[in-house]
């Protein structure tokens, strides 16, 4: 059907509500934003859904959101399993709410139960909701740190981790299957009601969730002699870290911890960031600010779902130092590995896990701790993926997983990156550090000291709508075609297509697996440590160029990089 003729339905169909309709009716005179709403479905991808709020079928909208609930109920069905339930959670974006309740409503219709929060909460608690409940899949209405104008659909299957193979594909054929909007379902809250559908969760799973933070917990002694010393600024960002955050430091003896006012309440506007991702320095702006009025020795940000963490942490000279995810990650890792090794031991079975675009000191910590690494495809579905392996088998123990993007999981309460943990556990780092007259900074120098100065950053471009989309998939493919063979001076020494599962030397022209799923990237192992890889997002309108360099001290690691960051700047304009 033509987007024409899609946009006259929806205009047409009483089964359409009178806003949208409304909604639509502005646009009738702008045939590239009828074109922009209506030439394709909003993908229901491996993730879920994630796009711009508004009327139409490429748009996120309690039509939908029904949809894509639709054929995750039908598919839960087919599997016999709509006696277990799903967990709902949400955020603190637009329509939020009114999503949640419409996927609620949706299950309920097809006789299976939804236990949805009573008020926004994390991303990982949702995760760990799905495992207490005994869910068979759990679904969060969040758009993690995309700008205002953007809301999502993340579902998660029985083991807590976001969908992966089989059931991703599973569901999303369902999905695509529902082609006729009418023949959703959905009943009233009453009725879901009456029907013991529908059942309102809160304070319970908070408990439990806060209880199984607390056990990850490895030196209270440091936070009992220092904890009431150091001093924390944390910003939520308008999201939903904001309670569990304060919660969990303030019940382990963190009492100087200030919170950023203007960042402080839920608000889907994000009215003092322009898009609230902990990555990026605007966000740290306010938090910084008041860290210098009060001294503090940390600045902690997390994004609107709570699962990646932001950090800033000051030196013995008072300045102030921005923690990448790939630094805050590996000093966590380092932390985590190095003091349960001294306290209790290390399972011999022991793994350290990371995503192939993370930095490559992670790959040294695992060696210098003798524990084995596993690297999977971007996406942290895939670290909680090799957690489930480990339960299923009973061989393999998780001891640390991170990512690049600034999100990390301590334990296996959650299967997705838990920033109310990682929190925890860095203000537990920093305080123990303070015990041995450190900073987390002079802990930062001691890991580079000990295992190189790596250092990893990422230039992305943003090509926007139906052009855009084309052009991302044609940089790909280019590079495919003509691989290159040196890089900002480095000898390419391994090209791997994780979309042909092909990794072939260059040196000799053998052509061996990456052993790892279809995916769309590009990958390039460089002489001197260096590394690049090419992948588009998965849910923003983005190609993403990540790499890292080995450098011998911080300065000549910097220069290394912004060499680096020149080449595929370079590149990236030759494309375009």
């Amino acid at each position: 059907m033509e987007y024409k003729q899609r946009y006259e339905e929806w205009l047409n169909n009483p089964y359409f509500d009178e806003a949208t309709k409304e909604e639509l009716r502005s646009i009738k005179d702008d045939d590239n934003e009828m074109k922009e709403r209506f030439y394709t479905d909003l993908e229901f991808g491996t993730a879920g859904l994630r796009g711009i709020i508004g009327a139409g079928t490429n748009r996120m909208n309690i039509y939908t959101v029904r949809k894509a609930t639709q054929g995750l109920a039908n598919y839960i069905t087919k599997s016999g399993n709509e006696k277990k339930g799903v967990a709902i959670a949400y955020d603190s974006r637009r329509m939020s709410p009114e999503f949640a309740q419409e996927a609620a409503l949706c299950l309920a219709a097809n006789g299976i139960k939804a236990y949805i929060f009573e008020s926004l909460r994390p991303t990982p608690e949702l995760s760990f909701a799905v495992r207490k409940l005994g869910c068979i899949a759990g679904i969060n209405i969040t758009a993690s740190h995309n700008p205002p104008e953007y809301n999502g659909y993340k579902v998660y299957w029985e083991d807590g981790a976001q969908i992966t193979p089989p059931h991703d594909k599973g569901i999303m054929a369902e999905v695509k299957a529902v082609e006729d909007y009418t023949t959703m379902k959905s009943i009233s809250l009453e009725e879901a009601k009456s029907l013991g559908l529908y059942e309102v969760i809160g304070k319970e799973i908070d408990d439990a969730y806060i209880a199984e933070l607390k056990k990850q917990i490895l030196h209270q002694d440091a936070i009992d002699a220092v904890g009431k010393e150091l001093k924390i600024v944390y910003s939520p960002l308008h999201g939903t870290g904001n309670i569990p955050a304060r919660r969990i430091l303030k019940e382990l003896g963190f009492e100087n911890v200030y919170v950023v006012k203007e960042q402080e309440l839920p608000d889907g506007e994000f009215p003092t960031v322009s898009y609230p991702n902990p990555e990026a320095e605007e966000a740290f702006e306010l938090g910084l600010k008041l860290a210098k009025e009060v001294d503090a020795d940390i600045v902690l940000a997390t994004d609107p779902d709570a699962d990646r963490l932001g950090v800033r942490v000051k030196d013995k000279n008072g300045e102030y130092h921005d923690l990448t995810g790939n630094m805050s990650g590996c000093l966590l890792a380092d932390y985590e590995i190095g003091q349960r090794k001294e306290l209790q031991g290390l399972p011999e079975d022991g793994y350290l896990i990371k995503t192939i675009v993370t930095s490559n000191m992670a790959d040294a910590i695992a060696s210098y701790y003798q524990t084995g690494l596993i690297e999977v495809l971007t996406g942290f579905k895939y670290i909680g993926q090799q957690i489930l392996g480990f339960e299923t088998t009973g061989k393999g123990t998780y001891l640390f997983g991170f990512e690049e993007s600034y999100g990390c999981l301590i334990g296996t309460h959650a299967r997705d990156k838990d920033a109310i943990v990682a929190t925890m556990a860095l203000c537990e780092a920093a305080a123990y550090y303070k015990t041995k007259d450190m900073t987390l900074w002079d802990a930062m120098i001691e890991l580079y000291e000990r295992y190189g100065y790596y250092k990893d950053d990422i230039q992305a471009i943003t090509l926007k709508g139906i052009e855009g989309l084309e052009k991302i998939q044609e940089i790909l493919e280019t590079l495919r075609k003509n691989p290159p063979t040196q890089i900002a001076g480095y000898k390419v020494v391994e090209a791997r297509d994780y979309k042909a599962d092909t990794v072939k030397n260059m040196e000799t022209g053998e052509v061996t697996t990456t052993g790892l799923p279809n995916s769309n990237v590009l990958y390039y192992d460089l002489t001197d440590g260096a590394w690049l890889c090419v992948r588009p997002s998965g849910t923003e309108p983005k190609v993403k160029f990540y790499y890292g360099i080995k450098g011998t001290s911080l300065e000549d690691a910097s220069a290394k990089s912004e060499v680096m960051g020149k080449e595929v700047l370079s590149m990236i304009e030759k494309m375009l």
